[in-house]
């Protein structure tokens, strides 16, 4: 550990800052893979099962709100027991709750399995991970680091969407299943070898320590000592920094407009738009493609809003995403068809540059109102306003395409919401950065 006043010299070569990264990434792509699933399984578990879609969607529903209210608990957690614990953790119960719907025979199973286990595993690993990693390891390039960090989600669609798809309507969902349980199961060694919680447990300072002079250095040295608290109530310390950071306006803000992302993100369009495209004519397979590039898309998008969440003012990226993200979204009951055609493609583009571009400018929010040390709890919250507009609007587009027969008005509503999420974003009140994030 370096002395009190003064940084750990940097050493040569790539710095370890680098590799935990990857990790974090890798874990986040995996706990993406099961999350991403949910739409190409509807329907095969609907057929086998003989479950409605409002059976199917409530389920998801369930692993999406735990999955964000798990969110600023996990935070708490790591600050308490550590990275490393909650990670491996965190990708055993994924798991086991994958490897279990092999035998499930009953809806409340799949509730059980869905909801619980897996909404918990992977809100273990949400983004608030990414929050946590880039503010202890990294001093400068936490906006491109945080951008890689939410890209992840899209590179687990990527990766895992059009395998599960193929699976699901091949040899049977129960394959697509076992892919995703023995995935998180290999990655708990990676996660046990490269991940260390501050770091100082092996002498270093954050990346860019060096680099960001007397400003930020008040600000490295706390990211260098780790954590001081006690045992206490870490649950408890959760809900403080809620009620402390639920005064401010910019909190609801923040909330608001992640409510929407939500909604319009892995509620609609992750949950419903293969079975969406399938209700036009068009094949599962070719839907998940789709889906999957959007993922491809979001990767370049995202990394490049992390990139400008260095240098712009976010209030204003982020009105900017949720307006043309609503625009998009209105199109969508018009584009739908059997065929990919130049529309429909045109749409993926635009949303998939766009999916989840909001998330490096939230957290920078985050930290500029309520300050590095609280910052990743505090956006857990907010990831949990997310998360909980992402199951209402699974379970609002499944009563939708049940009653009406099609989900033309759930996609007008998503695109209404956006547009409401951009005027909010500017009235969120300018602050000055107390450290330097850059």
């Amino acid at each position: 550990m370096a002395a009190h006043g003064t940084l750990p010299a940097p050493r040569a070569g790539i710095h370890r800052a680098w590799w935990v990264a990857f990790a974090v990434v890798s874990a986040l792509v995996a706990a993406a893979g099961f999350r991403s699933s949910t739409g190409a399984l509807l329907e095969p578990l609907e057929a086998e099962f003989g479950w409605s879609r409002a059976t199917t969607s409530g389920a998801v529903t369930a692993n999406l709100v735990l999955y964000g209210l798990t969110a600023p608990f996990a935070a708490a957690l790591m600050e308490r027991f550590g990275l490393r614990r909650v990670m491996t953790l965190a990708l055993l119960l994924i798991s086991v709750g994958a490897g279990l719907t092999l035998v499930m025979t009953a809806a409340w199973q799949l509730w059980l399995l869905w909801g619980l286990c897996v909404g918990i595993g992977t809100g273990s690993m949400a983004l608030v991970l990414g929050s946590v990693v880039a503010n202890r390891w990294f001093a400068t390039r936490r906006g491109l680091v945080t951008g890689v960090f939410s890209a992840a989600s899209s590179t687990g669609q990527l990766i895992f969407l059009p395998a599960i798809a193929a699976l699901a309507t091949g040899p049977g969902w129960r394959y697509a299943a076992i892919l995703t349980a023995v995935a998180s199961l290999l990655l708990v060694p990676v996660v046990i070898v490269v991940i260390r919680d501050w770091p100082a447990d092996v002498g270093l300072a954050p990346y860019g320590a060096d680099e960001v002079g007397a400003e930020g250095e008040q600000a490295a040295l706390a990211a260098t000592s780790g954590p001081q608290r006690s045992a206490g109530d870490v649950a408890r310390g959760a809900v403080t920094v809620l009620v402390e950071a639920a005064r401010t306006r910019a909190f609801w803000v923040l909330a608001g407009t992640f409510f929407v992302c939500g909604w319009s993100t892995n509620g609609l369009v992750g949950t419903h738009f293969i079975p969406a495209a399938h209700d036009h004519g068009m094949p599962h397979t070719t839907a998940a493609n789709l889906l999957a590039f959007i993922g491809i898309l979001d990767i370049i998008g995202t990394i490049a809003s992390g990139w400008l969440t260095d240098r712009v003012d976010p209030r204003l990226l982020l009105c900017a995403y949720y307006l043309l993200r609503g625009l998009s979204l209105l199109v969508v009951p018009s584009v739908l068809g059997p065929d990919v055609q130049p529309n429909l493609l045109l749409f993926v583009i635009f949303y998939g540059l766009d999916w989840v571009a909001t998330v490096p400018p939230t957290m920078a929010l985050c930290r500029m109102h309520f300050g590095l040390e609280r910052s990743s709890i505090v956006f857990g919250w907010v990831f949990a306003s997310h998360m909980v507009g992402a199951g209402i609007a699974a379970t609002y587009a499944g009563w939708i395409r049940q009653t009406y027969g099609d989900y033309e008005a759930a996609w007008l509503t998503a695109g209404g919401l956006c547009v409401l999420a951009a005027a909010a974003c500017i009235t969120i009140r300018r602050q000055v950065r107390a450290v330097h994030t850059a």
